[in-house]
């Protein structure tokens, strides 16, 4: 038990008349286990800080490189990849949402493909494939009207570009559905009794009040956005992670370029963060006057 043990020399306590509480002294629970761990933990970190600040860095080349241009080109170029990605994930994840609560068989087991496909497979392995596609498909072509060489347009940033807002798709659908499925179905009977149709009942009625549901975790997948489009390192697109492997490929100086990095990261991730909080608090605000 978590509350103080009781030390009685006689009896227990309050069974007889004339009971003084001056008689018995309360002794405080210790808890060994958690000053143990604590003491353990803060001796890992001081290990931590002391091998990285007195190891083979030089924090002088921290600072020297964390405003080069070609860091602040990649950072540039990581924002726009990543709104850019979200931007059409979600539209592609409304859209399989959609699809999938369709009673149209056909719309549904697409959306159900869709997101199996792309939920199932890694990453990496969507981006290889899009950035090789002229393998498979070595023209894109409509007869008639233009015909082009498909390796001349599947450049880094679209093969980047399709393969991580196609991937997002899968997952934010699930997100909207959910948000969907959140709102009472009374909402979307009010909507079909007054002859509303349905994508419109979705836009004005459903949709906004799903919102609540909805971008907790859409915020959450932005950020991790963010992160995730590092991945595109390996089919050279020059985002952040990028311009940094090519810096230090040249002069060596590998740890110092992964913090200017990581710190850059970190910056971002923050803002965006905060940025976040302000949105769901603004979604939020009916659910408070509620409450």
């Amino acid at each position: 038990m978590n509350s103080p043990t009781q030390v009685s020399p006689a009896g227990t306590p309050g069974s007889a008349p004339g009971y003084d509480l001056d008689r018995y002294h309360y002794v405080p629970r210790r808890y060994y286990g958690r000053i143990c761990a604590s003491i353990a933990i803060v001796i890992v970190l001081a290990v931590l800080v002391n091998a990285f600040a007195h190891g083979n860095i030089e924090w002088s080349f921290v600072g020297q490189f964390f405003t080069a241009k070609a860091i602040l080109d990649g950072v540039i170029n990581t924002l726009i990849m990543s709104v850019l990605a979200m931007a059409l994930g979600i539209l592609f994840g409304v859209a399989a949402a959609i699809m999938y609560m369709s009673p149209n068989p056909v719309l549904h087991y697409i959306a159900v493909g869709y997101a199996w496909i792309f939920r199932g497979t890694p990453l990496i392995l969507q981006l290889l494939l899009w950035f090789n596609l002229a393998l498979v498909f070595p023209v894109i072509a409509v007869p008639g009207l233009f015909e082009v060489q498909t390796v001349q347009i599947m450049t880094p940033f679209l093969a980047a570009l399709l393969g991580l807002s196609i991937n997002q798709g899968a997952y934010t659908s699930e997100v909207v559905r959910a948000g969907l499925l959140s709102v009472d179905t009374g909402q979307y009977e009010a909507a079909k009794a007054i002859g509303m149709p349905r994508l419109q009942a979705l836009q004005r009625i459903i949709l906004p009040q799903a919102m609540r549901v909805i971008l907790p975790p859409v915020g959450n997948e932005f950020i991790s956005m963010i992160k995730t489009t590092s991945l595109a390192s390996m089919i050279q697109y020059s985002e952040l992670l990028y311009n940094t492997q090519n810096i230090y490929f040249a002069n060596a100086r590998v740890m110092e370029l992964l913090f200017v990095a990581g710190i850059w990261y970190l910056i971002v991730v923050t803002v965006l963060s905060f940025g976040q909080s302000q949105l769901e608090r603004y979604f939020s605000r009916g659910q408070r006057r509620r409450q």
